[in-house]
């Protein structure tokens, strides 16, 4: 098939104006997919390759040939931002052809959304939130808005194949298309899918289509790649010695920090000033610190500010002031940003990326890397990894740099063997599952409970839930008033349900905490957590801020900024790190090799800690001697099957091995005390582990663990039983333990 002879002439016109040459082989191989099959299609090519263009093209000509008499094209993405960034690049090709493009957020413009309910056509763009307001607000206009609903196209879908949003996403998409009637293709769109074929089972999930997975062949993927280790005080780990590395990715420096700067961030500094870059944290509180620190290097070499802050707390015009500088190809500016930035918003030639200490996922380090690269560059990012100097008598889990391991793991990962985090299909979302429950009560009204069980139990998502624990979902929300028994003996939405469905934040699934709104003035900075009293100073926007008035009923904080230097907290969490991580964490340590993006720090820390993991027989066993009764525990396992790990250990093994105290650096390494001997440790846990372990011995008594957003709302054997069948990954802690059968007898020597 000659794809751009099949395009639309409108297609063709924009191609010819916006100068190019040929099409991209993603393009050709999408357009053939969606020409040429009435399947569902997942598009997954590198970040830039032009994936929009590739899913847009077909999609809008098969429009152009046969117009939809409703809106044509459901657009759904995991953030504003990226819709308001596609919406641009959506209406300047739609333009001349007269095809509506309407955003439909928070943020967007009522006037574009009557326009639609008035006259639905053409392109829709959303978010999952948005789109579950809509399915409860105006469900009585789901037909006429969607009765001929042909795509919906699913962007980032890589960052909706772990958690209870991405179930959300399909149950509305079902829901949807229950309402309206109509059968779309799904179009799913993503730069980073580590298993195509489970993320097109899931792109299918609930449909009457299968996935086809177009191949194509990408290019060489061109990486610039360096890592430096730091200090941050002191002396660095190649002082004294005598190292040569290759480091062609570096140039002189620019510009010089302050002398007392922080060594890490120093390096930072320097290497930014004169270019447009990203500064990766891993949480919003690091963000504010880093970009704290790096304005007041500027402010101590009497240079203009050059620092910009991006975070999901920080007001949509704080947000769309940093994005719209980094647009600008003049622009020399850097930004402090987290995951808000990570996904496809184009904010133009960036020339580099820094990533401080090491992301939880090769997902999450592809994504940031990928914000570099476009218009013809390679990807260019600089990883800074940071730790204090340790002392004497530390214990040995904190010899061990583990962001600097864990890097390092993250880029072998994919180098050799193009590994990225699979889906996350095998939970049991009970929090959704009332979630789903009060929403489809509150779109269509009265229901018998076997409609109402026929309804929800018949979405995808809950395929694995049974008719028997649903009942019990629904006596209990009888019970707390969030449903109602009719005379009728149907179910509606009780009182109690009713305060929580009408608030804004039921729409969303993801947790959240308690927020105040903060204003310096007339200027709104963004929101915080846990506001501290009037007089104490608080970090938002980059910025010191000194609290003058706090109203805890409107949940508003009012502030003026000072000079200082101080920590933020906006309730952030460690992330989910893959078993396969921490396996290849251990063979970083395990092998002599080297790796070419090292840069002299980090090849003797590396080293430092190689010389660590022999020493201390780390290499050979898991359980180390500490000195006394005290051990530590490197089982080399990732978030869920170390936590199912901790919990066996307390709740099956602590009494035959005399274990007290257990603390653990998840998913790192425990410590603990004991009586028994290493042999005898081997052989108890082993033997233990071979009787079989039910995940629901791992649920301590009494205990309720509340682990989604919605999970206080659902009975405690359902919330106990979501967690131990659906978080604990016992499968793979008992493999493990398994495998350390044999150390019990083996000979030391």
């Amino acid at each position: 098939m000659n794809v751009f002879e099949r395009y639309a002439p409108f297609i063709q016109d924009y191609i010819y104006r916006s100068g190019w040459q040929s099409l991209r082989a993603v393009q050709n191989a999408a357009g053939e997919a969606i020409f040429g099959t009435d399947r569902n299609v997942l598009i997954t090519a590198s970040t830039a390759s032009g994936k929009t263009e590739a899913a847009f093209f077909p999609i809008l000509t098969l429009l152009d040939e046969d117009p939809s008499k409703t809106v044509g094209v459901l657009y759904i993405a995991p953030l504003k931002a990226l819709i308001n960034d596609q919406f641009g690049r959506l209406s300047e090709l739609c333009e001349e052809e007269g095809i509506p493009v309407t955003r439909w957020h928070g943020d967007a413009s009522q006037t574009g959304k009557r326009k639609l309910i008035n006259k639905p056509s053409g392109i829709l763009q959303i978010t999952p939130e948005s789109l579950e307001s809509l399915l409860i607000n105006k469900h009585m206009e789901i037909p006429s808005l969607f009765s001929d609903l042909r795509f919906i196209v699913i962007d980032e879908i890589h960052s909706l194949l772990r958690a209870d949003r991405g179930l959300q996403t399909f149950c509305l998409i079902e829901r949807l298309c229950r309402l309206a009637g109509c059968d779309p293709r799904r179009i799913g769109l993503s730069a980073t899918i580590g298993d195509p074929e489970a993320a097109g089972r899931f792109l299918s999930s609930g449909s009457t289509r299968g996935t086809v997975i177009p191949k194509f062949d990408g290019g060489k993927e061109v990486w610039r790649l360096s890592m430096e280790h730091f200090y941050n005080s002191g002396y660095q780990a190649d002082e004294g010695k005598e190292i040569t590395v290759e480091t062609p990715i570096l140039e002189e420096a620019t510009d010089e920090a302050p002398k007392a700067s922080d060594p890490g961030l120093g390096f930072i500094f320097e290497h930014t000033k004169g270019r447009k870059c990203l500064i990766f944290t891993n949480s919003r509180e690091e963000c504010e610190t880093v970009c704290q620190s790096l304005r007041q290097y500027c402010e101590a070499n009497h240079e203009p500010d050059r620092f910009l802050i991006h975070h999901g707390n920080l007001s949509a015009s704080y947000r769309e002031t940093a994005e719209d500088d980094m647009k600008d190809d003049d622009s020399v500016k850097s930004v402090c940003a987290t995951a808000t930035l990570e996904l496809g918003i184009d904010i133009g030639r960036l020339e580099r990326a820094f990533q401080i200490d090491a992301p939880f996922t090769v997902s999450g380090f592809l994504q940031r890397m990928g914000r570099t690269g476009r218009r013809g560059d390679p990807s260019e990012m600089w990883f800074v990894m940071r730790e204090e100097h340790q002392e004497a008598r530390a214990m040995l889990p904190d010899q061990i740099p583990w962001y600097l391991i864990q890097g390092i793991a993250l880029v072998q990962l994919y180098a050799e063997e193009r590994f990225v985090e699979p889906p996350r299909l095998d939970r049991l979302p009970y929090s959704l599952l009332y979630h789903q429950t009060m929403s489809t009560l509150a779109s269509s009204g009265e229901m018998t409970p076997a409609e109402l069980a026929s309804r929800v139990l018949g979405l995808s998502a809950f395929k694995r839930i049974s008719q028997d624990d649903y009942r019990v979902l629904l006596r209990h929300l009888l019970e707390i008033d969030h449903i109602q028994r009719t005379e009728n003996g149907g179910l509606i939405v009780g009182l109690t349900g009713e305060r929580i469905v009408n608030n804004y934040k039921f729409y969303a699934v993801f947790q959240e905490n308690v927020e105040y709104t903060v204003h310096a003035g007339s200027e709104q900075l963004g929101t915080i957590v846990k506001p501290p009293p009037v007089g104490d100073k608080i970090a938002i926007a980059g910025r010191v801020w000194v609290v003058e008035e706090i109203d805890h009923q409107r949940k508003e904080v009012w502030c003026t900024m000072v000079k200082g230097n101080i920590p933020a907290y906006f309730g952030d969490v460690a992330g989910d790190i893959h078993d396969r991580i921490l396996e290849r964490m251990y063979r970083v340590l395990a092998e002599d090799r080297n790796y070419p993006y090292l840069m002299p720090h980090a090849v003797c820390r590396l080293e430092d800690a190689r010389g660590t993991f022999r020493r201390s027989m780390m290499s050979r066993r898991p359980l180390v001697h500490l000195g006394g009764k005290m051990w530590a525990l490197f089982p080399w396992l990732g978030s869920y099957s170390f936590l199912a790990l901790e919990r066996f250990l307390k709740i099956r093994c602590a009494g035959r091995l005399g274990l007290k105290g257990l603390q653990s650096s998840r998913p790192y390494c425990m410590q603990f005390t004991m009586q028994a001997g290493e042999d005898e440790f081997y052989r108890i846990v082993s033997e233990e582990a071979s009787l079989g372990v039910d995940p629901m011995e791992l649920v301590y008594e009494k205990e309720i663990p509340v682990f989604e957003k919605y999970d206080e709302y659902v009975p405690a054997e359902l919330v106990r039983k979501g967690f131990a069948l659906g978080v604990l990954d016992t499968e793979s802690m008992v493999r493990r333990v398994l495998s350390w059968r044999d150390l019990a007898s083996r000979d030391d020597g």
